[in-house]
């Protein structure tokens, strides 16, 4: 992480923040002002940065890819990196109160980590994804482990064989691992698609615990067994506050921090959290619409809080093409509420040009489906109580053999 905040301060991107932050919130209040890369030196607790990857700029740095195209090439990517180990580290014992951990929001439960990689390992299976964790002490957190996605699978299988299961979490590593980690990717391809994302390879360590990391800022190590918590209220996505919920603790027994260690904290609702939370999905997404059209490109808006609006640029060659592309959209990216697919003249990260083709190049009673009754986002506060949403797809682009009549002037 070191070395890619340097390559931002390279770009005149880094704001350093030399004083202590006044107030509680002051430094969540900063972070959602800028895009900026921020580098707090005086936090209460250590050094901080907020804002890593708070801009498709960013990221698309981070990944070493073109901002423009970042869906179409990380598509590419075959999860094929070489993971090479390390040894094993060095842990003294934990203690959250050495780290800069934050409240963001008033109404919040508590202080949070939200930058926290869990990486876990179970009968020879490894799994890494983000987990907000809420701080209960200075050696437990209640964890938000989604139902049905990976962590929540091993945490379960481990149970029901009578034992806990070993985690590690690393906090502060390159944005590359971190996006590696919040993409689906085949079970246990982590790892291997950051080490793709990296060049090529990545070195791991091993914890005491047999669970596998990468260069980190911070380790901590520890298991998840049957103690529970309240965990939340904590502001999501939305910018509004998901529910609380009875949530998996996790004990830690150890910690690794490096000299002068570098915390990474993301704000929630931020463009950060939204960019990866919205921006792993742009892949999957184009693979799915390159397999029923010519698909350009894909843009999870952050307007659209970064998950639920997709604008999908395709190169029609037939005229139901901008409707399999909604319906192949919606079907890869189940929390998505509204889909535009546009031509390649278009550019979708530009919210004025797909308001352009909606604005002529739509007709109400053909080009728009609506799909009642299906699931959606567990973020979205137009939800029901059944989980169940409606989505929305818009085919604004040109009636094929018309195009003439769409096509703008140009010098």
């Amino acid at each position: 992480m070191r070395e890619f905040i340097e390559l931002m301060r390279e770009r005149s991107a880094v704001i350093d923040v030399d004083e202590m932050p006044g107030g509680e919130f002051d430094a969540p209040k900063m972070a959602s002002t800028t895009n900026s890369l921020l580098f707090f030196h005086n936090l209460p607790g250590g050094r901080g940065v907020m804002n890593v990857t708070a801009s498709r700029n960013a990221l698309s740095l981070a990944l070493g890819v073109d901002e423009k195209e970042m869906g179409k090439q990380v598509s590419r990517a075959s999860c094929q990196g070489r993971v090479v180990s390390e040894g094993t580290l060095s842990m003294a014992r934990a203690d959250l109160s050495r780290i800069p951990a934050m409240k963001f929001f008033p109404g919040d439960a508590g202080k949070y980590l939200t930058a926290g990689i869990v990486f876990s390992r179970f009968n020879d299976v490894e799994n890494a994804s983000i987990h907000r964790m809420l701080i209960l002490d200075n050696e437990r957190v209640a964890a938000r482990l989604v139902e049905g996605r990976h962590t929540y699978t091993l945490h379960r299988e481990a149970l029901a064989a009578g034992l806990e299961l070993p985690v590690a979490v690393a906090i502060g590593v390159h944005p590359s691992i971190t996006f590696a980690c919040c993409t689906r990717v085949p079970k246990g391809g982590e790892l291997p698609f950051a080490a793709e994302l990296l060049g090529g390879e990545i070195r791991v360590h091993q914890c005491q615990n047999g669970v596998r990391v990468p260069d980190a800022e911070i380790i901590l190590e520890g298991y998840i067994g049957r103690e529970t918590a309240e965990e939340g209220p904590f502001v999501d996505i939305t910018g509004t506050y998901d529910s609380v919920r009875t949530q998996p603790v996790i004990r830690f027994t150890g910690m690794h921090l490096k000299s002068g260690c570098i915390y990474h904290s993301i704000l929630p609702g931020g463009n950060e959290h939204r960019l990866l939370m919205g921006v792993p999905y742009e892949p999957v997404i184009f693979r799915a619409v390159a397999g029923v059209t010519e698909a350009r490109n894909v843009v999870l808006t952050t307007g659209g809080c970064g998950y639920l609006h997709a604008v999908i640029q395709i190169k029609k060659s037939t005229q139901g093409d901008g409707k399999n592309a909604i319906m192949a959209a919606f079907a890869a990216h189940t929390s998505l509420k509204h889909v535009v697919v546009v031509d390649e003249d278009i550019d979708p990260a530009n919210p004025e040009e797909v308001e352009y083709a909606i604005a002529t190049r739509v007709r109400g009673d053909q080009d728009i489906m609506v799909i009642s009754g299906v699931r959606g986002s567990s973020l979205d506060p137009c939800r029901v109580g059944d989980g169940t949403n409606v989505k929305v797809g818009v085919d604004a682009t040109m009636i094929l053999g018309r195009e003439n009549e769409f096509r703008r002037a140009t010098w």
